[in-house]
């Protein structure tokens, strides 16, 4: 059982509990057809307000905690409406599942694809997409952040109420059909969870609970959270616990944990989440700036989002080298080659963008397979000013073979939505907030993007779509180029050939060795577990480069390839030498 939240103890019969220090008296509204009824909550032990009342599944409630304020549980399975309105008690045991005998599939086989349920149609819309990614080859969804935030438009970073689906996107059961229909095509789901911070409307644990937060530690968006406290802990715990068990997603993708500074509490977050699991293929993901490769040592967690992936290949595809570019804009070939060998970029030496500071641990001993890399996702694509895709910045020759070392390189890869449709839509960062919040978050977006140099000009910086607009969300809809057949046949194709011939081997590959080959080109070789020896040779440059090339006929050429021994612009080129 949860220690935060509504349980249900009988069909008619519901416990509801609040951890409110700050609170002297809290009492539990009901509404019901005829009216609202009121009951007192007794405290007990630890600040814990408590009641059992004979209410069951459907039952709107939230929490008196003063003469002027009601508030929603911070622990509420749904919500009637908006975060700030009344929550709903939920049968966790309602749904019918039609996948029991799904145990999920291992880390080797993973294919993510990253989307975001609110411009898809909520989970129905992104239920119906699914026969199609199983078409081409994806084995994984995640979805972006669901959590219930303020209003009906949102990125889903400023959720508010972890524990409640959002209600745009659909019910609770909603949700479980949208796994239950992926299961049964093969698919996983992930879910990526935000424990980092709260969104700035509909957050009202300061008020009733101030020990939930650190006043003595700050992050970009307040005060940190206490993780330290028990009844903090297993407030996020719980919550990973509900995803995992009760809507029996596949794997969370954790938001910037270097923000949350406490190791303690990840290493018992995985270590709580994979007790309760049992024997399910279950997979854990860290998003950590900090490159702190030490929490993939273990088996706690399978991967951490590789940045440095993207970053570098941002540099060689488009030329942009302001902001957090400049890291990888000397000798970007150099840096990719020991991305592909390394994982990380950067593994401790001071980065130019966070002013000379050490970045990054040791990571060469860590298997491939423990990065997942991308060359687009929400940020890399909704952080920019006008959301532009690759597909708009780059030619397609380049972005062809830029995707095929994405798909063929033993890391874990991630595709965004859309982009196996060719799309050419922008993705937008979008909220739905009013009044001054409105105006700071417009504000604040516009004044982000004066250090670049396109916006410098603040009339520049005006023609910076406003985040609240409902055109800027709808305008964010990934809708298919006039190639989107070449595009699927394109992702269809590679992703058989590494369903084929590289994820069997995967388990125990391991880097031989990587090298630049000229100013735009590379070379990589790995140890598969089977003995096999894959190699990719990637040009990304202008002129044709030199290379050695295996003994054996390649498994994929992307473009041109090789000319007269030597490695063609706009082109990739796979060998698999078997073991000897």
């Amino acid at each position: 059982m949860s220690m935060w939240g509504p349980t249900l103890l009988a069909a008619d019969r519901t416990r509801f509990r609040l951890w409110a220090p700050g609170c002297g008296n809290v009492t539990l509204e009901m509404d019901f057809s005829w009216g609202t009824a009121s009951v007192a909550m007794a405290c007990g032990a630890d600040d814990w307000f408590e009641v059992v009342a004979d209410v069951g599944a459907g039952t709107r409630y939230r929490f008196r905690v003063s003469d002027d304020l009601a508030i929603p549980d911070p622990a509420s399975r749904a919500q009637a409406g908006d975060v700030h309105g009344w929550s709903v008690v939920v049968d966790p045991d309602a749904y019918r599942w039609q996948t029991d005998g799904w145990q999920g599939r291992p880390w080797e086989e993973t294919i993510l694809y990253e989307c975001h349920p609110g411009v898809m149609g909520g989970f129905a819309g992104v239920a119906e997409t699914l026969p199609a990614l199983a078409d081409i080859g994806i084995t994984a969804i995640e979805l972006m952040p669901v959590a219930a935030f303020s209003g009906t438009r949102n990125w889903g970073y400023d959720g508010v109420l972890p524990y409640a689906p959002a209600a745009a996107y659909g019910t609770p059961d909603d949700l479980k059909a949208l796994i239950d229909r992926a299961h049964s095509l093969g698919l996983m789901v992930f879910l990526d969870v935000v424990y980092n911070h709260f969104g700035p409307d509909g957050n009202y644990l300061p008020g009733i609970a101030p020990d939930f937060f650190d006043e003595r530690r700050h992050t970009p968006w307040g005060a940190a959270i206490a993780f330290g406290r028990n009844e903090v802990a297993h407030y996020f715990i719980d919550n990973a616990r509900m995803w995992i068990e009760e809507y029996r997603f596949d794997g969370l993708r954790f938001d910037a944990v270097h923000a949350i500074e406490d190791n303690a509490f990840l290493d018992r977050l995985a270590a709580e989440i994979r007790a309760g699991a049992g024997d399910r293929h279950v997979h854990l993901v860290l998003e950590n700036e900090s490159n702190d490769a030490e929490r993939l040592g273990d088996e706690q967690f399978d991967a951490q989002w590789n940045d440095d992936f993207h970053n570098v290949l941002h540099v060689l595809l488009t030329g942009e080298s302001g902001a957090y570019y400049q890291d990888f804009a000397d000798h970007p070939a150099e840096r990719l080659a020991r991305c592909l060998a390394e994982g990380f970029i950067y593994q401790g030496e001071g980065s130019p963008n966070h002013d000379g500071k050490p970045r990054g641990k040791p990571s060469a001993h860590l298997p491939p397979t423990r990065f997942v890399s991308f060359l687009q996702n929400h940020d890399q694509i909704g952080n920019r000013a006008l959301g532009e895709r690759l597909v708009l910045l780059v030619d397609t020759p380049r972005l062809k073979a830029a995707t095929a070392m994405l798909l063929l390189c033993p890391q874990i890869p991630l595709l965004f939505m859309g982009e196996e449709i060719g799309s050419r839509s922008p993705f937008l960062f979008f909220t739905d907030f009013h009044d001054e919040l409105a105006d700071a978050v417009r504000e604040g977006r516009r004044k982000e993007f004066a250090k670049f140099p396109a916006f410098a000009d603040p009339e520049q910086r005006e023609k910076i779509p406003d985040p609240n607009a409902i055109a800027t969300h709808e305008v964010s809809r990934a809708l298919p180029g006039s190639d989107v057949a070449d595009w699927r046949d394109f992702y269809r194709s590679l992703i058989a050939i590494r369903r084929d011939r590289i994820v069997p081997a995967l388990t125990d590959a391991q880097s031989i060795d990587a090298k630049a080959i000229g100013d735009r080109s590379v070379v990589a070789r790995w140890r598969l577990g089977d003995g096999a020896t894959l190699t990719l040779a990637l040009n990304l440059g202008d002129a044709m480069v030199s290379t050695e090339t295996p003994d054996v006929a390649p498994i994929v050429m992307v473009g041109t390839g090789l000319v007269d021994g030597a490695l063609a612009p706009a082109s990739l080129i796979a060998w698999l030498e078997p073991a000897a």
